[in-house]
């Protein structure tokens, strides 16, 4: 027996019911409060309510109304832009920030720390600074002024409180660069430099090196942050709350309104559009998993 084998052979694994019994706290803390939010906001969604004097469960006249009406596509469309723009704004700066990371230059261990400042300030701070910066009458359009590009601060482009929704993306992609960054920059540090050094030495060029030997192997990292950061962008409320264009508001918006409406059993519609934005959210995320991993069977990594 070698030694190996004996070390092997000493390192009994732990049975399944005792791993299970180790996940029990967490799953049934997750079951109850996940699990069972879900359930009770479909079944409110299809009717069940009887707190408010309804009942018709299953009722699917509240998706019939929301979906039946053109203001929910158009209000699917604005959640969708802001949310995949801006992740795509963020991947590329943070691919670009964590290319720039993994090379010495000067001040290269102060910049580590000060790239990742965002991360640490609210969503709602950052919303400020947004309006403090952008708005009209804020710096930017009094700098503007001041230099003489416009002759009143009021002249400045309108970037705020518009459904181009300039301002959303731009605290998204404020905040969401840094997380990206660690995501990708992770990655990197862990497969080394050789490959690349490799390629180069066999005459590839620097965007050839990029995209079939640097890409494929930061494509983990880049999948699991951009999921988490296009989930929440698809579901957040304060931004475009305070920055967005107003009606047609984005769906988290709207089903805020049903909520605060005076007419209580608009409730329930409110609850059919969280539950209409889980399903859209479940179906991108799922086509988005199901081509990456198509890509890495293709690979032979999966």
């Amino acid at each position: 027996m070698t030694i190996e084998h004996g070390l092997t052979q000493g390192k009994a694994e732990p049975p399944s019911w005792r791993l299970l019994l180790e996940l029990a706290p967490i799953t049934l803390v997750l079951a109850l409060l996940f699990g069972a939010a879900t359930v009770l906001a479909v079944a409110q969604s299809l009717g069940f309510a009887p707190w408010y004097g309804i009942n018709t469960f299953p009722d699917f006249r509240y998706f019939a109304a929301l979906w039946g009406s053109g203001i929910f596509w158009v209000s699917l469309g604005l959640t969708l832009y802001y949310s995949l723009v801006s992740t795509i704004l963020a991947l590329v700066l943070a691919v670009l920030l964590s290319l720039a990371l993994i090379k010495a230059f000067p001040g290269k261990g102060l910049y580590k720390y000060i790239y990742k400042l965002p991360l640490m300030i609210p969503y709602t701070v950052g919303i400020a600074l947004a309006v403090i910066m952008l708005g009209n009458g804020g710096m930017m359009s009094r700098l503007a002024a001041s230099i003489g590009l416009i002759s009143d601060p009021s002249q400045f482009p309108r970037i705020l409180n518009t459904h181009a929704g300039w301002g959303i993306i731009a605290v998204y992609v404020w905040k969401q660069t840094p997380f990206i960054t660690l995501a990708v920059y992770a990655v990197l540090l862990g497969v080394g430099r050789e490959t690349d050094d490799a390629a180069a030495i066999l005459g590839a060029n620097r965007f050839q090196i990029f995209f079939q030997v640097t890409l494929p192997q930061i494509l983990p990292g880049i999948v699991s942050s951009t999921l988490i950061c296009f989930s929440f962008n698809l579901g957040a409320f304060e931004a475009p709350f305070i920055l967005g264009g107003g009606f047609p508001d984005t769906l988290p918006v709207v089903a805020w309104r049903y909520f605060n409406d005076a007419d209580y059993t608009l409730q329930l519609q409110g609850m059919a559009t969280v539950v209409s934005i889980g399903l859209v959210a479940g179906v991108i995320l799922f086509a988005y998993l199901a081509v990456y991993r198509r890509y890495e069977r293709q690979r032979g990594r999966a």
